[in-house]
């Protein structure tokens, strides 16, 4: 196994916002709290310390021991749990939609690296225990965003009516998605540890949360991953004052549209990941999940007839605090109340919505975790490995866009020299000639010159392209090579992790897979990891 690291900005594939972050710039600095980096956390834990309760610890205890009912529970992950209820212990946390058979390959990265840090955290600090979280999002309700995975080009998708939050969704109808991914996956032992793998899961579990926690279960138990989903009755009670502070007093609503301000005043180049609601709360029954909307002192769902006083609507919150499901901008804050939460782990759009909420969390006096961009990289199998050497290309190469790929190599290898660039240069110099002699007599003279200059200029450049074109045509077979490995590793002209399913990568490396993710993968490098396997 040979690793190597890329700048994230270097990719072209991360925001000047997230590439900024990374780089400390101090233009953001007021946009997080502690920076990702060891030394933070002494403090991290301490102001955690100061602002968790006990009572928050035991009742996070027994609803975790309810949801493992029906889980074999490894002894890692038994130990974390049992660890939750010390004063001591803390968490790390990743968030993931419940994506069929964990979706793109990203979902491993995240929770490798919320567990990697765990690792990191306990040799820097030996005296307290770090506990790796991964929190399921139960409650979306984007059917469409999660109902499929990549394998092999195909998208292998559940079609089925769906509504509501969906991890309340039954799995009826995934054996037909089952069937089809064993006849793509062929007969070999990884693949039958698959096919095993996703039956287990999907076949032999009633909702798509249960089969999710068994999923994330399987493949991450052994190295203590705690699996949490925050639609819990008696977790929600906690959530109740800060849900009253939203829909009520609009606090989450005037922070983040400030931040927002904030952010563009900064950057024309800073994109707004999420924009916030004036309630930030939909309501939570079977079957749906609907906005809060305010008019005229009257609360409505909206999509239903059902509408509340302000008094109905506060004493449902206070007696039914599970239909109240918390939305992008509050998820975050609800995690940080009910967790001994010390950093959240995601990805560049994720991190980018966070860094819209710290002035949220001091208003409602909750700390802000440590944000840490998880890992990234790009597998590189032998194979493949060969075929770029064969065709004396590097892999920083294969992150230009297609287009870019191409000219460049095509200029590498022809046996002649298509870079025009002596030639605009000597015409610019030409053309100041020009430009001085119309300034010494007739002024009017400039526009027609500089008119010129650009004709020829433009002449040079279609006579480069089809200089170009040409040798492409001739090199025809180097360019179907080089697009065809840049498209394997690249899918869809996106980065590998954002569309490949981990089985793909199983299928060649079978159960040294995470093993070896868990080797190279390194959070706390924060750059773009290329491995080849």
């Amino acid at each position: 196994m040979d690793i190597d690291h890329l700048a994230f900005d270097r990719t072209g594939y991360f925001t000047p916002l997230i590439c900024d972050y990374l780089a400390k710039d101090q233009n953001i600095k007021g946009l997080y709290h502690r920076y990702p980096e060891l030394d933070s956390f002494g403090g991290q834990i301490a102001e955690k310390t100061a602002h968790f309760p006990d009572a928050n610890r035991a009742l996070l205890y027994d609803v975790l021991r309810e949801q493992y009912k029906g889980t074999e529970m490894t002894p890692e992950t038994e130990s974390h749990l049992k660890k939750l209820k010390e004063p001591i212990s803390f968490t790390v946390v990743t968030g993931h939609q419940l994506n069929l058979f964990s979706g793109p390959l990203y979902f491993l990265y995240k929770i490798i690296s919320t567990i990697k840090l765990t690792k990191s955290l306990k040799k820097a600090y030996p005296k307290y225990n770090f506990v790796p979280i991964y929190w399921m999002a139960t409650e979306d309700h984007d059917f469409e965003e999660i109902n499929f995975f990549n394998f092999k080009g195909k998208k292998l998708q559940w079609n089925k009516e769906a509504s509501g939050a969906v991890g309340d969704l039954d799995t009826v109808g995934l054996s037909d998605v089952s069937d089809a991914f064993a006849n793509a996956l062929g007969g070999s032992d990884n693949a039958d540890r698959l096919k095993t793998l996703f039956r287990m899961a999907y076949l032999e579990h009633d909702t798509l949360t249960a089969a999710t926690r068994y999923l994330a279960n399987a493949l991450f138990g052994d190295y203590g991953l705690v699996i949490l989903d925050g639609d819990h009755p008696a977790l929600k009670k906690l959530m109740i004052p800060y849900a009253q502070k939203d829909i009520f007093e609009r606090i989450p609503f005037q922070k983040v549209s400030e931040a927002i301000a904030k952010l563009e005043g900064l950057s024309e180049n800073y994109t707004i990941q999420v924009n916030p609601r004036e309630i930030n709360y939909f309501y939570l029954k079977e079957g749906f999940r609907e906005r809060i909307i305010e008019q005229g002192g009257t609360y409505f769902i909206d999509n239903t007839e059902i509408r509340f006083s302000r008094d109905d609507l506060q004493q449902e919150l206070d007696r039914h605090p599970e239909r109240f499901s918390p939305n992008v901008i509050t998820r975050p804050v609800y995690q940080e109340v009910v967790l001994p939460n010390l950093c959240y782990i995601g990805g560049g759009g994720e991190i980018a919505y966070w860094l819209q909420l710290k002035s949220t969390f001091e208003a409602l006096e909750v700390p802000f975790p440590v944000l840490l961009l998880r890992n990234s990289a790009l597998v590189i199998t032998e194979k493949q490995k060969k075929k770029l050497q064969r065709m004396n290309l590097k892999v920083v190469d294969l992150f230009l866009k297609q287009s870019s790929l191409i000219n460049k190599k095509i200029r590498e290898i022809s046996n002649i020299d298509i870079d025009f660039s002596p030639q605009k240069r000597y015409l610019e110099e030409q053309f100041q000639d020009l430009y001085d002699l119309a300034e010494q007599t007739d002024k009017s003279f400039l526009g027609a010159v500089k008119a010129q200059e650009v004709k020829q200029k433009k002449g040079l450049d279609n006579l480069e392209g089809r200089l170009l074109r040409a040798q492409k045509r001739k090199l025809e077979d180097q360019v179907r090579r080089m697009t065809e490995i840049q498209n394997a590793l690249f899918p869809n002209q996106s980065l590998q992790e954002r569309h490949l399913n981990f089985s793909e990568l199983y299928l060649e490396l079978g159960d040294d897979l995470i093993p070896l993710l868990m080797e190279a993968l390194d959070p706390l490098r924060l750059e773009f990891t290329l491995l080849e396997v």
